[in-house]
């Protein structure tokens, strides 16, 4: 009985996945647990191992490295050898059941499976690569390492980014982790980068890329957008964060403090929480909040969820751990699904203001600034300030201006008196 692996879907904006890697080649047998192959999504490169069930002769190949397939089209068959599979491959079922095909009079029985792929957990950088290991990651773009030394880095916090592997074709192995384990952290080599004076590069588009152009190209074509800014005073801000900083071991930043105030602020105002479904608008009573990082090939959006339940420390830790692994390609599929509202930061990169582009399926996107000090008005007088000019894009399908103002009003009610967020 021939067993069809199909492109898994594996985020709920994938729609199709690229072959980075096949480790198997026509002719191997395949055993439970054996890694066959590695799947960049619109997210990330995720490892993609068989499982129980799935064992026999690779018969076939259906995506070759490098290309992509559409979500549960044949990737592989397996099988006994020998096998006839020429029903399979011809046979429309093979391509569109998720989860196992029907058996068919005309045809032998076959069992049509969308494999979960299985991801390394978020790693700690504790051993910085050295610039030969940097220059050899990036002329493949992936890591090789075995499934042990995945396993076992895994449990030792360690960055297989930073590791140099010992074993065949550089491949890193059970004792390239206890060496890295047993070495000191070092600092992380300044790498060089040198462009040309003239000349263009022709860069091919990644699956994020592709994604992010889609989505956001349909939401703001789609979406009728309109955008309410509001000035937020910051100072009573800064002075509650220097407190809770003084004391927490875990230090606050003032995006903890924003997602925690919008948080707060979407309690109160469910309407903003929304998302246009096109025949019903679903309000959200579940607070998740969606943090937009910026990565090397695009953008991620981790979400912290039920913020409004969560402390201040609780976000902050939860936020810096989904920035490290975001960064690090270790994100996995339930990190970034189930966003109810994002938000977008570019305040750390000097940027005073700006608007973003609602991310789906979210009615609404907040921009944050950066924090400005400005001469402001107290009491009659100009006295120095510290101001944060933040922005809401609303889809005005689900979400009408005052709503949205008075969402920003309590938002800045919170960050002008930090104590309230508390209660």
């Amino acid at each position: 009985m021939a067993i069809v692996i199909n492109m898994p879907q594996l985020s709920d904006t994938m729609t199709e996945g690229v072959v980075a890697k096949w480790h198997i080649k026509i002719g191997d047998v395949v055993t439970e647990g054996m890694l066959l192959a590695e799947i960049e999504t619109d997210k990330a490169t995720l490892d993609f191992e068989s499982f129980p069930g799935q064992e026999g002769e690779l018969l076939y190949i259906g995506t070759k490295e490098g290309e992509a397939a559409p979500v549960n089209s044949i990737l592989a068959i397996i099988g006994e050898k020998g096998e006839d599979i020429s029903a399979l491959l011809t046979a429309p079922a093979a391509s569109e059941s998720p989860v196992e095909s029907k058996p068919s009079k005309e045809a032998a029985p076959a069992k049509a499976v969308s494999a979960p792929a299985k991801a390394v957990p978020a790693p700690v950088a504790r051993v910085a690569p050295a610039p030969a290991a940097l220059a050899a990651s990036a002329s493949t773009g992936r890591i090789k390492a075995s499934p042990l030394a995945k396993s076992l880095a895994a449990d030792k916090g360690l960055n297989l980014a930073g590791i140099v592997g010992s074993g065949e074709g550089g491949r890193i192995v059970k004792r390239d982790i206890e060496v890295a384990a047993a070495a000191p952290i070092v600092a992380s080599p300044a790498v060089a980068q040198n462009y040309p004076s003239s000349g263009y590069l022709d860069t091919p588009v990644s699956q994020m890329r592709k994604v992010i152009a889609s989505r956001l190209g349909e939401s703001k074509f789609s979406a009728p957008h309109f955008y309410v800014s509001m000035s937020i005073d910051m100072g009573a801000a800064m002075v509650s964060r220097s407190l809770l900083n003084a004391e927490s071991t875990v230090k606050i930043s003032f995006n903890d403090m924003v997602v925690k105030a919008v948080a707060k602020s979407l309690k109160k105002h469910p309407a903003v929480n929304s998302s246009w479904l096109g025949d019903v608008i679903r309000t959200n009573y579940d607070v998740h909040v969606g943090i937009a990082v910026a990565v090397e090939d695009g953008l991620l959006v981790p979400v912290v969820r039920h913020a409004d339940a969560k402390s201040l420390s609780d976000i902050s830790t939860e936020v810096k751990s989904f920035a490290q692994r975001a960064r690090d390609k270790q994100l996995q599929p339930q990190d970034w699904e189930g966003n109810t509202f994002t938000i977008s930061n570019l305040g750390m990169f000097g940027v005073e203001d700006f608007t973003a582009i609602i991310n789906p399926p979210d009615a609404c996107i907040l921009a944050i600034g950066g924090i400005q000090s400005v001469p402001v008005v107290k009491d009659g007088e100009v006295v120095p300030g510290h101001v944060m000019k933040v922005t809401l894009s609303c889809d005005h399908r689900a979400v009408d201006g005052a709503t949205g103002a008075a969402f920003l009003n309590s938002l800045k009610a919170f960050l002008e008196a930090p104590v309230t967020m508390l209660l």
